[in-house]
């Protein structure tokens, strides 16, 4: 959840500065990231009042998920049909706290299926929720991040290890989630950006989605994040990558007078019967460029 699934990213989430190294991961240096503009005293208000409303809306709302969740077990076992919705107004609510505009354009698949979607950002982690009901798949390091860990139990993620020996038991897991009516989403590119391009998708992740223990009629969603920076900040302002660390980000935006806009594009379904993996993430590639930026 760098979200999550963040680089060497499942979900996405690379050797960023976080709480300890990770020296094995794969992170995207394309660019330098932009100097993160200082914030003034009027910045510095509008961080603490921003903050105060995103913990109130989150607090409650987390708590209230999680004895919701208790009862849904009991009655729908492990399908989500009121905290999945409640998890899309929370985070709809958070983004207009941080008064960040948001939109969606097309709808959310129906059918078993996963989504796969270009990775940005921390933010993408309430821009996705937002837009449908949904698990991230994240690489398990991210289970250990102080504060996006929280984020990542309550949304239920499904961490994963790159580890050739867990490979069949992880597709395992894959296939009982999803015939369990879980929408995973993941991050192909297996890494976040600056927001402003989409890196190639990694065919290898599309292996799981050819198991044969899935359901019948198996179809993939491409998903596509379009971040425009605030008026008179460098486009890559949201981006969150390499080495940037996570609090100053958090702080920039959180302070920022006048905030940007997302648009969060579904696409049509893409089934998975008559593909290879390298065939189904050319068109999952495909499908997310087609309304996500171009450097």
């Amino acid at each position: 959840m760098r979200s999550p699934e963040r680089a060497p990213s499942p979900a996405a989430p690379a050797s960023r500065a976080q709480p300890a190294p990770r020296a094995t991961d794969a992170t995207w240096r394309g660019a330098a990231p932009p100097p993160l503009p200082r914030p003034g005293p009027l910045g510095w208000g509008l961080a603490a009042v921003r903050l105060v409303a995103v913990l109130l809306v989150l607090g409650p709302g987390v708590l209230l998920i999680l004895q919701l969740r208790g009862i849904e077990r009991l009655v729908a076992g492990p399908r989500r049909p009121v905290t999945g919705p409640w998890v899309q107004g929370v985070c709809r609510l958070t983004l207009w706290c941080l008064g960040i505009g948001w939109r969606r354009v097309g709808a959310p698949m129906r059918g078993p299926g996963a989504m796969v979607a270009n990775h940005s950002s921390w933010l993408d982690i309430l821009v996705l929720n937002a837009a449908a009901p949904l698990f991230f798949v994240s690489k398990a390091e991210v289970a250990g991040w102080p504060g996006i860990n929280i984020l990542t139990r309550v949304t239920n993620t499904h961490f994963v290890t790159r580890d050739p020996r867990l490979a069949r038991q992880q597709a395992a897991e894959f296939a009982a989630r999803t015939q369990a009516g879980h929408r995973l989403l993941f991050f192909p590119e297996g890494t976040s950006t600056d927001g402003r391009r989409v890196l190639p998708f990694k065919p290898t992740l599309f292996q799981a989605f050819l198991d044969p223990d899935l359901p019948a009629g198996l179809a993939i969603q491409p998903v596509s994040a379009a971040y425009a920076a605030p008026p008179g900040r460098d486009p890559a302002f949201y981006g969150w990558w390499g080495d940037m660390a996570l609090g100053p980000h958090l702080l920039a935006v959180l302070a920022q007078p006048r905030q940007g806009h997302v648009t969060v594009t579904l696409h049509p379904p893409i089934p998975v019967a008559g593909h290879d993996r390298k065939s189904l993430a050319a068109a999952a590639e495909a499908a997310v460029r087609r309304a996500a930026p171009a450097a």
